[in-house]
């Protein structure tokens, strides 16, 4: 896999796909990446679970905080590294361990030998990215502020009932 490039079509049927995310590095201060990409994917209906071993036993958002992957007490769907590229190693070995199903390095992180790994173990791997930033751009929320999101439509993205998670779709092909 190229991890320089991602097609939409990937990114998308990993946001899709996945319901619950452990979120490795997990801050409970507020002005703290981690704390909003956190806030804000609990609003698009996924269920997460904060992993930093200084809170442990504590809470961020109303969900327990854990010391690690290890000890979350079932299986998630994807872990999102908040972690420098060094710890991505260990994390990635307690992701495959755990039975995830993608790996996902945030904004800076990246790690060859690691997602290496996870793709051997047959895990989808995403590094340097943001999920809070591609699922906006995928489901054109990002561009109500102004931001390029990389798609050409004349129609304003339509936004479904409830939350917005199940208003992330593939792209309308036009008819003929």
């Amino acid at each position: 896999m190229n991890h320089d490039a991602y097609d939409d079509a990937y990114i998308r049927s990993i946001l899709d796909g996945v319901k619950s995310i452990a979120i490795v590095g997990a801050s409970n201060n507020n002005v703290r990446p981690s704390y909003f990409v956190q806030k804000y994917l609990i609003s698009k209906g996924y269920e997460i679970w904060p992993i930093n071993p200084g809170l442990a036993g504590q809470e961020i958002l109303g969900r327990p905080v854990h010391g690690s992957l290890r000890e979350l007490p079932g299986k998630v769907d994807m872990v999102d590294i908040f972690r420098g590229a060094e710890h991505a190693g260990p994390i990635v070995e307690d992701a495959i361990a755990l039975g995830a199903k993608v790996v996902w390095m945030q904004l800076g992180v990246r790690n060859d030998e690691a997602a290496a790994r996870a793709e051997a173990a047959g895990l989808k791997v995403v590094m340097n990215r943001c999920p809070k930033i591609e699922y906006g751009r995928l489901c054109g929320e990002i561009s109500w502020i102004g931001v390029n999101s990389r798609t050409l439509s004349s129609k304003r993205p339509q936004r479904s009932q409830g939350f917005q998670h199940l208003g992330l779709r593939s792209p309308v092909k036009p008819t003929v």
